[in-house]
């Protein structure tokens, strides 16, 4: 089911036109709103009249989470504070938190993107939704809870966490989609076999995941676990939060970027210069409908590329591939860039792993280092030392065979690596760098 077959299939024509008018007022709210764009627009040359053609894009200067620290909390509004009802923020991990807001007007608008993302993947007004995403400062889980309602579907707003109580309501509410990060899936698949409880049993059929980056591995034993169709969708906060791109569930090959509402751009993750549809690159957004808190040519550090061949779905906005990567969470070990995403495919192919591992990046002397904690299954662990020999030999090799140097491996019990009720922490990086 298409959610508004009128937007999501128009012709390209018609929606470039649109992206460009709505291109052109945004770029002309902000200048006139925001002194930090007009003083940004104004060092670069550029003026709203400049923009004739959605090529005219790249004369814009981009717009980095830097960039919002600065202007903390809310620099970058263009209404008065009296006309923002909500704001979000992320955890501020990293330094100060990003501050965002939402007008009544954005909410609905976030309300339908995320009904889209939902329908995209197969939910409809008669599925009970489980809504495992935090709820709070995060936009996960009041986005998707807005999402569901408009869709007409019934909402569990459980959040994160209690587990336990997480696969109890399913049995007894009988829930058909779970949404979640895919980590915090796969902790409530390994709850489920400790419980007794059989997958197969339960109405669940759809698990919509998305908040980090996960493989198509992953995917798989998700879906082997759960006996679910594991969905992927994508968002960001800067951005409006979830509901920025999804996959459906006809075919699964990309996701579909809802491109009346942010308008994508692959750019050379180095140089900064645009690349052309199907080449990978840093991923770029600016938003075009937002009232309160619009950005220009957002650098998302995320990777990945457009995808602009029709899908049988109907939808006619371009796709992106499922994120690889960040350019920020890249580890460069010796030379060598590596995505944990690239690690975890690896795992996943090899048999008597679990699907839950940590990499430890250090520096001895000069000589970077990388371990991958790597959890095994129970009858593996339990099986005679040759066996782990063998097994730690194959990730060595495997993960070797794609980073073109050794790592250590160390396999360790099962449960061993702490859970995750939301994004899993992946990498701990111990070097002084």
């Amino acid at each position: 089911m298409i959610f508004n077959k009128e937007a999501e299939t128009m012709s390209r024509d018609t929606l470039e036109s649109l992206q460009l008018k709505r291109l052109q007022d945004v770029v002309t709210r902000v200048y006139n709103k925001v002194p930090y764009y007009r003083a940004k627009m104004d060092d670069a040359g550029v003026s709203p009249t400049d923009i004739k053609t959605l090529a005219d894009i790249q004369k814009l200067p981009f717009t980095t989470k830097e960039d919002l620290r600065k202007n903390y909390p809310f620099g970058l509004f263009t209404v008065p504070m009296d006309e923002v009802v909500r704001v979000h923020a992320s955890s501020g991990t990293t330094g100060k938190p990003t501050v965002v807001g939402y007008t009544k007007a954005d909410i609905k608008l976030w309300a339908e993107l995320m009904a889209r993302t939902l329908s995209c993947g197969g939910a409809t007004s008669k599925d009970m939704i489980q809504n495992a995403y935090g709820y709070g400062l995060f936009t996960g889980g009041l986005g998707a809870h807005y999402g569901a309602e408009a869709l007409g579907a019934t909402v569990i707003p459980i959040s994160g966490g209690q587990t336990k109580r997480q696969i109890t309501l399913m049995q007894d509410f009988g829930s058909t989609v779970l949404l979640s990060t895919p980590s915090y899936a796969l902790n409530i698949a390994e709850a489920m076999a400790e419980m007794g409880v059989d997958p197969k049993k339960l109405p669940l059929k759809i698990g919509i995941f998305g908040a980090e980056p996960w493989s198509e591995k992953m995917r798989e034993e998700l879906e082997k676990q759960l006996d679910i169709k594991a969905i992927d969708i994508y968002g960001l906060s800067e951005i409006i939060g979830p509901g920025v791109a999804a996959e459906c569930i006809e075919e699964q090959k990309g996701l579909h970027i809802f491109e009346d509402h942010f308008l994508p751009e692959i750019v050379d993750k180095d140089t900064f210069e645009p690349l052309p549809v199907g080449e990978a690159g840093e991923l770029v957004f600016t938003t075009l409908t937002k009232e309160a808190f619009p950005v220009i040519r957002y650098r998302t550090k995320d990777i990945s590329r457009l995808i602009d061949t029709p899908c049988s779905c109907g939808r006619t906005f371009r796709r992106m591939p499922k994120i690889t990567g960040r350019t920020d969470d890249m580890l460069i070990i010796r030379g060598v860039n590596v995505f944990p995403s690239q690690i975890e495919h690896v795992l996943m192919g090899v048999e008597g792993v679990e699907p839950h591992y940590q990499i430890i990046v250090d520096r001895k002397g000069n000589m970077d280092t990388m371990e991958v904690l790597v959890e095994v299954s129970e009858n593996i662990f339990s099986d005679e030392i040759k066996q782990l020999e063998r097994l730690n030999k194959t990730i060595q090799a495997e993960i070797k065979d794609l980073i073109g140097s050794n790592c250590k491996i160390s396999l360790v019990e099962p449960k061993t690596i702490a859970r995750s009720e939301g994004k899993a922490v992946r990498v701990i990086d111990k070097r002084k760098i």
